[in-house]
C-alpha cells in the first residue's frame, strides 16, 4: 500500500514537472545504495528529483523529510546511475525536491524545490 502510494505521488510529480518544460528520463532507478524517484532533463541539465508526501496531520512537512541520510543516498544512487547511462555523465546535476502536503485533504499543496541541496 505504502509502495503504490509512492508511486501515485511520483507520477503526479512527473505531470507537474513536465508541465513545467522538464522530460522524465528514468523512473524509479533502484541500487543498493538507494534510489532516485524521477530523473529528469531540461536539455542542460540532469534533474535529480526526490517526491516527498505528507498528510496534514504530519510530524514534519514533506520538505522537512529529506534530512541528510536521504540526501546521502540520493547523491549515491545518482553516481550509480551515471555510471550506467554514461551519456548523462557530461551535464550539470541539480537536485530538486517535489513536495506535497495535506495529502489528505481536498486540495494537497505541491512545492517544487529547486537546487534543493548538492552533493558535498
Amino acid at each position: 500500500m505504502h509502495l503504490a502510494r509512492g508511486r501515485l505521488w511520483e507520477s503526479r510529480a512527473a505531470a507537474y514537472l513536465e508541465e513545467q518544460g522538464l522530460r522524465v528520463v528514468a523512473r524509479g532507478h533502484r541500487c543498493r545504495l538507494g534510489e532516485l524517484d524521477l530523473v529528469c532533463s531540461d536539455d542542460r541539465h540532469v534533474i535529480v528529483v526526490e517526491v516527498r508526501a505528507r498528510r496534514a496531520d504530519a510530524y514534519c512537512s514533506a520538505a522537512e523529510s529529506v534530512g541528510p541520510h536521504k540526501r546521502h543516498r540520493i547523491v549515491q544512487a545518482t553516481r550509480h546511475f551515471l555510471m550506467r547511462n554514461p551519456r548523462w555523465q557530461a551535464a550539470p546535476i541539480r537536485f530538486d525536491v517535489v513536495t506535497f502536503d495535506a495529502i489528505d485533504t481536498t486540495e494537497p499543496r505541491i512545492q517544487w524545490i529547486k537546487n534543493a541541496f548538492d552533493a558535498s
